[in-house]
């Protein structure tokens, strides 16, 4: 069967019908926009077809582009990628263009088919630049539906088109948040904005009484006609002046000038304002070329597209029989099992919170209420949808009540002791064949395990806060976790809609292996006098969305400290964090806890709002000479980055791709690099060499560079030639 198929009507109206053979969701292939315009070339040359509608055969129209494709092109264009993606590009503007102009003369715009495009659900990037092109666009009453051109939030653009297309449909003001910021909208507050036309309950006959009633004159898009004027303002006008030089200064605030996806989506805006249609077009193919030849771009898709979705699907599950949890019971209902019930109860799995008091226990439930009370306040929820979530979850003291349970998860208090307890008193009521999972951060789970009668079902399972809003999840296998055990947790994960990475059992497994030396590196750097701001500015101008001081905040000093204690105890003399722990114990005796005690590395007013970085830190430790800004990036980088390559020497990383996607959607790695490990295949490993030999002479063994990194380096490789090529030969 065929992506597209057409069926003609006997009242002139041609079908055209979107459906993916195999696939629950329409995504554009690289063979199927040529038969999308060959269909159209046929109906246009009918002379029984009046009019036509492009829909879809499935609950939604479609989720966009098959970025594989993109890659594919590159690929095989052997010396001269560029012009073969500027080529394809092209080709898909002709092809989106001829729908647009439909037969009509280019004279005088009349003899034209009118063409609607009917959206029974979700219809995102290629998705939504398809019905840009047709003559009129009709979506059903689908409040679940997403529509919207999401492209920026993988390091693309939108270039089929829908650049240009939105920026005179709407103007560039309007367009902005829908091109970069990738909003997207329910088909209501599309229609509001003026990205669709109608929403309708019988969409189809809505779109087939428009299509046999249509004029020359209602096909004719405004840029097309004679007259035609942007809304709000060319770029030369005045009002258009200020809206173009406001989001160039916008952009650059908010990417930091690290993501070439935005700069390049608003040149292609700005320049394309001022030339005819056709020629826009052609800047914008040229922008969304050099972007897809940026590694920036083609990390990030390989990390937020391609491996994301790998990982989702289970590309590491272990070859066992579906283990769908239909009932977790949670120990603890504090604030990260309050969130585990919430997602569980989200996701249509029963939930039993157990606490030490009932208060506690229904304070965990309570979390849930208020949660769905905000979402009926901003209307993404009804009151019928609260109720059937709070019916999932069943709030008790009593162990008794996990009985019939078949995944637990344990998130008490972050002590050994206690979770020992928790694990026995829990397996004398479980059944024999229940999963149980420990959320905890730092304590190895092969020493959890150890408190249990079957460590082959014991497994770690490690949430980041807040758990709703977190869609990183950490599966962690100790020593004797089972492969069972596994294909349960990554098939829970899966069902709260999370993202997953399993790693091997180690001190801080791997996302706060990387953190906790982020922060402390930045902390280290204040007790040595450099200015605050410039550590935090540094991080963010690599990208990150917070500095490691403000990270610490959040995270709390007194956790710190805590952590670093323990830490020492562990390690002993190998400890090398003396430097950082000065003004974290500092800070700790000064009662400045961070953000829950509104006092920290920061200052903060009576609404928790940060207000700027206390004077008294400065007044302490900071001197007058800095170093350079080069310097203190690649102090905060490396920090994180060595600890990774380590992570895979050590073989507490399993995978890659999961140590790249855990870092971005963990801790917020630099998402323009596309993790870690991309980030090294981008400088290239000799470079990363150089630069951890400088900082190794500087600032000591911290920065030595891990003996894979160097066999890598000597060898003229890099991080996903060799272990994609490995794991293609396994």
């Amino acid at each position: 069967m065929a992506d597209f198929i057409m069926t003609k009507g006997d009242d002139g109206v041609a079908v055209i019908t979107w459906d993916v053979p195999g696939k629950s969701m329409n995504v554009m292939s690289r063979e199927a926009m040529p038969l999308l315009g060959n269909l159209v070339d046929d109906a246009l040359a009918d002379e029984a077809v009046t009019g036509i509608i492009i829909t879809s055969g499935k609950k939604d129209f479609a989720g966009g582009m098959d970025l594989n494709v993109l890659g594919s092109i590159s690929a095989e264009a052997g010396d001269n990628p560029a012009q073969a993606l500027f080529d394809f590009t092209m080709a898909g503007h002709h092809g989106l263009r001829k729908i647009e102009r439909a037969g009509m003369d280019p004279k005088t715009n009349k003899g034209g088919k009118p063409i609607a495009c009917v959206l029974p659900g979700t219809a995102l990037g290629i998705g939504f630049e398809i019905p840009l092109a047709c003559h009129r666009i009709f979506a059903a009453d689908n409040p679940k539906a997403k529509i919207g051109l999401p492209e920026i939030l993988v390091g693309l653009f939108p270039g089929a088109g829908g650049t240009t297309r939105l920026v005179r449909k709407l103007g560039a003001m309007a367009a902005s948040p829908f091109l970069l910021e990738g909003k997207l909208s329910d088909p209501k507050k599309a229609k509001a904005a003026g990205l669709i036309d109608e929403v309708s309950e019988d969409p189809m006959a809505a779109a087939r009484e428009w299509v046999l009633g249509a004029t020359d004159a209602d096909i004719v898009k405004p840029w097309d006609a004679k007259g035609y004027k942007m809304p709000g303002g060319m770029p030369y006008h005045p009002s258009g002046f200020m809206t173009f030089v406001g989001a160039a200064a916008m952009v650059h605030g908010k990417t930091q000038g690290v993501y070439p996806a935005a700069k390049a989506l608003l040149a292609a805006a700005y320049e394309g304002a001022q030339v005819p249609f056709e020629t826009a077009l052609k800047i914008e193919a040229r922008h969304f070329t050099s972007v897809l030849m940026s590694p920036t771009s083609s990390a990030m898709i390989r990390s937020l597209f391609v491996n994301k979705e790998a990982l989702e699907k289970g590309a590491n599950r272990p070859d066992v029989a579906d283990e769908t949890v239909k009932k977790v019971g949670v120990l603890g209902a504090g604030m990260m099992g309050a969130g585990i019930a919430l997602v569980s109860a989200q996701a249509g799995i029963e939930v039993v919170l157990i606490d030490q008091t009932q208060e506690a226990a229904d304070k965990g439930r309570a979390y849930t209420e208020a949660y769905m009370d905000k979402g009926i306040a901003r209307r993404k929820a009804t009151p019928e949808k609260k109720e059937q979530m709070l019916a999932r979850i069943t709030a008790t003291t009593d162990l008794s009540a996990l009985a019939d349970c078949d995944l637990i998860v344990e998130a008490v208090f972050e002590d050994p002791a206690v979770k020992a307890e928790m694990t026995k008193k829990v397996e004398a009521v479980i059944p024999a064949d229940c999963i149980f999972a420990s959320n905890t951060s730092t304590l190895p789970i092969t020493e959890l395990a150890k408190a249990s009668s079957r460590p082959e079902q014991f497994i770690g399972i490690h949430f980041f806060s807040p758990v709703e809003r977190m869609m990183l999840v950490e599966i962690i296998k100790g020593a004797e976790t089972g492969d069972r055990a596994v294909a349960k947790s990554l098939d829970y994960v899966r069902q709260i809609r999370k993202t997953p990475i399993v790693v091997n059992d180690a001190r801080f497994f791997y996302a706060n292996r990387c953190i906790i030396p982020y922060i402390n590196e930045g902390v280290r750097m204040v007790g040595e006098g450099v200015e605050p701001a410039l550590v935090e500015n540094a991080a963010k101008m690599l990208g990150f969305p917070v500095g490691p001081l403000q990270l610490n905040d959040e995270t709390s000093i007194d956790l710190g400290v805590k952590i670093a204690k323990a830490t020492k105890a562990a390690l002993g003399d190998a400890y090398d964090a003396g430097a950082a722990d000065e003004v974290l114990f500092w800070l700790f005796d000064q009662g400045r806890m961070g953000r829950k005690s509104s006092a920290g590395y920061y200052d903060y007013d009576e609404k928790g709002k940060r207000t700027g970085i206390w004077p008294g830190l400065r007044d302490k430790y900071t001197k007058d000479d800095h170093p350079d800004l080069t310097e203190v990036q690649h102090r905060l980088m490396m920090a994180q980055v060595l600890e990774a390559v380590r992570a895979i020497e050590e073989d507490v990383l399993l995978d890659i791709r999961e140590g790249d996607v855990g870092a971005i959607l963990g801790w917020g790695f630099a998402p323009w690099s596309g993790g870690p490990l991309s980030w090294l295949d981008m400088i290239g490993a000799t470079k990363a060499v150089e630069i951890c030999d400088g900082l190794e002479a500087k600032f000591g063994k911290r920065f030595a560079a891990p003996a894979l990194l160097k066999d890598i380096a000597a060898k003229g490789e890099s991080f996903y030639g060799r272990f994609t090529e490995t794991k293609a030969a396994a």
